[in-house]
């Protein structure tokens, strides 16, 4: 691991440590009225789900599925994306290429058409990657490193654009054909999380903004700018599949879900807690278990993603290593998966084995996840044994079906 990057994992590790601290004494535990119920969900360890053989030296920042075939990227601090071919049924995957940058990868993102790769990161340069041929190339960059990136389907454009987004407070357009950007937005903040899916763009910053574009009317300006629902740090955004609304998730433990239009806002906006734990401490000093103290556990939300053909049913992800899967119709949990039992457990009570990016595939059967840490406990918590992990789930019936009330309105 070079200097520069063990800064930027120090650096980046000790705000949310600090921020975590102050959220554990500041927020109220008590579930409010429209927290989605836990009552009907049932745990299943991660144990049962499928290791890729995945060889990432340091941890996994991001990953994406190609639209259009079980291909499935993974970005990493290591400075790589890896590209892996997984079987129909998730039971085996063979790596198929490699695109290196010049330093820690921090997204990346699949062509409508599956053909390239996209990866930005910590060097502040756009990396494109040709699957089938390997050919590499460079098309833009920005004055901070890169935080997120897309392909994004623009009215009129005729070609793949890309939309990225950096710690220089913009996000950026770019044409394959050009060298220079064709358009920039100039952002209220740096930019922490980025998605985009149908017409609508959701850019998340610092200080709690959140920007929303239209790509089909226009895109160069923004469509409005919304304070978070959350109360601390965004730490990712997720579109809805149609694009009529997107999902926030924190280092609170906590997420939101919100329509894009006042009308659908009605019936769907509610915001949740959630990778949350309570357990039973004595005092030092203490001398008797009467005088033992409850104490509140915030993970934060590493991400949050809607399945693909069963839109009302989303999941999110956090530092102590769980995966639930949500109905946003009766806001309630489907599945929970927590660690299994024994040191991975442990691992996971101190952010070691946290869950940092998922995806569902492109039919929603399959949904991969990395596991590794996260550095939300700091510098001193990597130690040698933490493991760097690419795992698949195969998604049940009980995780997709979808009700009645399937489409937000």
């Amino acid at each position: 691991m070079t200097a520069f990057t063990l800064t930027l994992h120090i650096l980046s590790g000790f705000l949310t440590f600090l921020i975590i601290l102050y959220t554990i004494f500041d927020t109220k535990i008590e579930m409010t009225s429209n927290s989605p119920s836990t009552a009907s969900s049932s745990a299943r360890p991660l144990s049962q789900d499928t290791a890729l053989p995945a060889d990432a030296e340091d941890t996994i920042s991001s990953v994406s599925w190609s639209p259009v075939s079980n291909h499935l990227a993974a970005a990493s601090w290591d400075g790589k994306v890896r590209i892996y071919d997984v079987a129909h049924n998730g039971s085996a995957a063979n790596g198929v290429a490699v695109l290196p940058a010049d330093g820690p990868v921090f997204d990346c993102d699949w062509a409508k058409d599956g053909t390239m790769v996209l990866a930005v990161g910590a060097d502040k340069k756009v990396h494109l990657l040709h699957a089938a041929t390997g050919q590499q190339a460079t098309i833009g960059s920005h004055e901070a490193p890169i935080r997120g990136a897309h392909f994004v389907e623009v009215a009129g454009s005729g070609a793949p654009i890309i939309a990225t987004g950096s710690w220089d407070k913009t996000v950026r357009f770019w044409d394959l054909r050009q060298p220079a950007p064709l358009a920039t937005l100039v952002c209220a903040e740096r930019v922490y999380a980025i998605d985009a899916k149908a017409a609508l763009l959701v850019i998340a910053t610092a200080g709690r903004h959140i920007h929303l574009v239209d790509l089909q009317t226009d895109p160069s300006t923004f469509r409005k700018t919304v304070e978070s629902p959350l109360r601390h740090q965004t730490r990712a955004v997720t579109a809805f599949p149609d694009g009529r609304g997107w999902g926030t998730a924190g280092i609170e433990g906590r997420c939101a879900i919100n329509a894009l239009d006042g009308q659908d806002a009605r019936s769907t906006d509610f915001t949740f807690r959630c990778h949350r734990g309570q357990q039973q401490q004595q005092p030092d000093g203490a001398r008797n278990s009467s005088s033992k103290v409850t104490t509140t556990q915030v993970w934060a939300v590493n991400d949050v993603q809607f399945h693909p053909a069963a839109p009302t049913i989303f999941t999110t992800a956090g530092s102590d290593g769980v995966y639930n899967f949500w109905d946003s119709v009766t806001r309630s949990r489907l599945t929970s998966h927590p660690p299994p039992n024994g040191a991975d457990a442990a691992a996971a009570a101190t952010c070691t084995r946290a869950i940092t990016s998922t995806r569902f595939n492109r039919d929603g059967s399959l949904f991969a996840y990395a596991v590794g840490y996260d550095w939300s406990m700091g510098f001193a918590k990597n130690t040698p044994d933490v493991e760097t992990r690419l795992m698949l789930h195969r998604v049940t019936e009980e995780e997709s079906k979808v009700g009645k009330s399937a489409r937000f309105r």
